[in-house]
């Protein structure tokens, strides 16, 4: 178009706005899906660190007095998507000297197994990061001589959790919805 002096006018037309607007729009679609999971997964990443801390303060507690330590849960609710605080308020948690920085995404728990023999403990933690009402759990096991297993404190099944290492209870566990 040529404008009154005789110049052509500069811009862009309606339909290429739109075209690029649609472009932007398809970039956010996919992109958004992806961001909510990496968010769902670096929130995991808490009870993997937290657990193998709970579980090093139990081995060393064992080590220089011949017990574990069991807990209720702390926080005694699992939380939801939002932080919530450990009040470090728990004497078993406060007997090992484990206490998070700051507010937890994830609920901790450690039950003790009961009879005779060398003993075992489980290690739990429970949250519902997603906030679908449906908790994912993360555990570690560790049997007793007899071959028997804590029942967990937060919620896990412990059953079928692999020994002595870190352990999503299920296979939703860890994993992100979107």
């Amino acid at each position: 178009m040529l404008s009154c002096a005789g110049r052509r006018a500069t811009g862009f037309t309606l339909i290429e706005l739109m075209i690029v607007v649609a472009i932007i729009g398809l970039l956010a679609a996919v992109a958004l899906p992806n961001y909510s999971a990496f968010q769902l997964k670096s929130k995991t990443g808490e009870v993997k660190s937290n657990l193998a801390a709970i579980v090093t303060a139990e081995e060393s507690y064992y080590a220089e007095y011949g017990r574990y330590v069991g807990t209720t849960a702390e926080p005694s609710a699992i939380p939801g998507a939002n932080k919530a605080e450990f009040l470090n308020s728990n004497i078993g948690f406060r007997t090992l000297g484990f206490a998070p920085a700051g507010r937890v995404y994830f609920s901790y728990g450690v039950g003790l197994t009961a009879g005779g023999g060398a003993p075992g403990y489980t290690v739990d933690a429970g949250a519902d990061l997603d906030r679908d009402s449906v908790n994912q759990y993360w555990a570690y096991v560790k049997e007793s001589s007899s071959g028997s297993r804590a029942t967990a404190v937060v919620g896990c099944d412990e059953s079928v959790v692999n020994l002595e290492i870190i352990y999503p209870c299920t296979p939703q566990s860890g994993q992100s919805v979107f």
